[in-house]
């Protein structure tokens, strides 16, 4: 077991001193789809429409059929791009039953938006079934009418503006409503918005106007982004890129849930990552990368980060996005997100401020078995549950929640993992080892034994399944389709192991009356 923690260690270090490169993404059907439709030729991008084939469902539609909400995107975009590829060995096929997939899947957006929608959604599915049913001319596919008041009133603000600022976070889906290469332009690192998609539309309407330059930049953001994928097919990109932000702050942040923040083993690359958060973190606060419009999510968590540090970081860039009692992750966002205010509510309480509406709010956004869920953020119920278990004891070491609890232990499954689809995944149960971490030390000897228990059965799954320098590949977050930002989630899950380890070691020490 010792050695086991010593090479986890030893792959952390590695993840953590490799967070130079702009971050590791894993493939996204939706943006490879449009990026393939975009680029207009289907010679030299073979083996990317056989990777778009080979990825879906046995039921004619892409991305899990455990969290149906997040597929329409993905199956209308690869749908149109295989469409045009007819010739290419299965992608008559595919169509067909893509076809069929949509014609019988119910419509999320038939009467409402659900809260926890796709990023871009209200544009992006109505320009994407528009088109598709101007192609087909099918009249059995959905039409997502709760939609189009949202889309069309986006639509209005837009037209009014002549040009967004570089990073603006409608450039995010430029995909789906620019018509003109001057409504935008490409930031630092030459992508449109950080998206492989908005930045292959753009390239396509800019060709027509003779800007190679230009052109130029975006070739070469979009041959980066597919190489953060590590798939080594040309043309298969991520959903986002570059995240050269969010990937360290939260994997600082995991290690800070783990128990791992102040490793002696970690600390030099750590030191190296607080060191560069530090000087980025501007009065205006961070996005998720550098050449991305500043959001609350990430200014919370590198407020976090910076004070785990021994920082005094101003929480006045957090301020900007405070709007009564709550903050929003984005100015003018359509709802609320909790996990963005469980950051905030952290980041409040580890620098000394008030913080009762935020709290108020965190405590008041559970569902009735006490638990976190419906995050615009992320998929699974685990991962708010353990920022708020975190945020919420912060500084409070008496407090316990046995309604929270008792959900987690209960929610465990028989084989010992934890996961909000039909199956245990490794970055889930690791989230819920860092709530019950939380918990445990505020808990009666009882309690404490309860949760031994748990984090034993856990431990047993977690070794059955650990293999060094594994590629996660669940897509759990929400962007506009569900991916997976690998080196993130990879530092949670051996975090998690390396936790459940020293737990391990600790009660075999407390039960043999050894020196843990």
């Amino acid at each position: 077991m010792n050695a086991l923690s010593e090479q986890i260690l030893s792959e952390l270090r590695h993840l953590l001193s490799e967070m130079s490169d702009g971050g590791r993404v894993g493939p996204s059907v939706y943006d490879t789809a449009r990026t393939l439709q975009f680029h207009g030729k289907v010679t030299g991008r073979q083996d990317a429409y056989a990777w778009l084939v080979a990825q879906q469902q046995a039921d004619g539609g892409w991305g899990s059929a455990d969290f149906p909400l997040f597929r329409h995107a993905p199956t209308w975009a690869a749908l149109l791009a295989l469409h045009r590829a007819d010739p290419l060995p299965g992608a008559a096929d595919s169509v067909e039953a893509a076809t069929r997939f949509l014609e019988r899947e119910p419509d999320p957006y038939a009467h409402a938006v659900p809260e926890d929608a796709p990023i871009g959604t209200e544009l992006i599915l109505p320009q994407l079934c528009g088109e598709a049913t101007s192609l087909l001319g099918s009249t059995a596919f959905p039409r997502h009418p709760a939609l189009l008041p949202l889309g069309q009133a986006c639509l209005v603000k837009l037209g009014a503006v002549a040009t967004l600022p570089s990073g603006h976070p409608l450039l995010h889906s430029w995909e789906a409503w620019g018509t003109s290469p001057t409504t935008a332009c490409p930031d630092g690192d030459g992508s449109i918005g950080i998206s492989p998609a908005a930045t292959a539309a753009w390239r396509a309407r800019a060709v027509t106007l003779g800007s190679p330059r230009q052109v130029g930049r975006a070739d070469a953001y979009l041959q980066a982004a597919s190489r953060a994928t590590r798939s080594g097919i040309e043309g298969v990109v991520p959903n986002v890129w570059p995240i050269n932000v969010f990937e360290p702050c939260w994997s600082l942040y995991t290690l800070h849930l783990a128990g791992l923040f102040a490793h002696p083993a970690l600390a030099e690359a750590v030191c190296v990552i607080v060191a560069q958060l530090d000087a980025h973190l501007g009065m205006c606060g961070l996005g998720p990368a550098l050449h991305f419009a500043a959001d609350a999510d990430d200014t919370a968590v590198a407020l976090c980060v910076l004070r785990l540090a021994g920082r005094n970081p101003a929480v006045d860039a957090l301020r900007h996005f405070e709007i009564g009692e709550l903050f929003v992750t984005f100015p003018g966002e359509r709802n609320a997100s909790v996990s963005t205010n469980i950051h905030a509510l952290h980041a409040l309480r580890l620098l000394g401020k008030p913080a009762a509406g935020t709290s108020a709010y965190v405590e008041a956004n559970r569902n009735p078995h006490g638990l976190w869920d419906k995050d615009k953020w992320h998929v699974s119920w685990l991962y708010p549950t353990a920022h708020a278990v975190a945020a919420l004891a912060q500084g409070k070491p008496q407090w316990r929640d046995e309604r929270a609890l008792t959900a987690l232990l209960q929610a465990q499954r028989d084989d010992g993992g934890w996961g909000a689809g039909r199956t245990s995944t490794f970055e889930e149960t690791a989230y819920a080892l860092f709530a019950l971490h939380a918990m445990d030390g505020s808990e009666e000897p009882t309690g404490r034994q309860r949760i031994a228990q748990a984090v034993a059965r856990a431990l047993e799954w977690m070794l059955a399944r650990h293999a060094a320098h594994a590629v996660p590949q669940t897509p759990l977050w929400i962007g506009k389709e569900l991916y997976c930002p690998t080196r993130v989630v990879r530092v949670a899950e051996l975090a998690g192991l390396w936790l459940a380890l020293r737990w391990g070691r600790r009660i075999l020490a407390e039960e043999t009356g050894a020196a843990p």
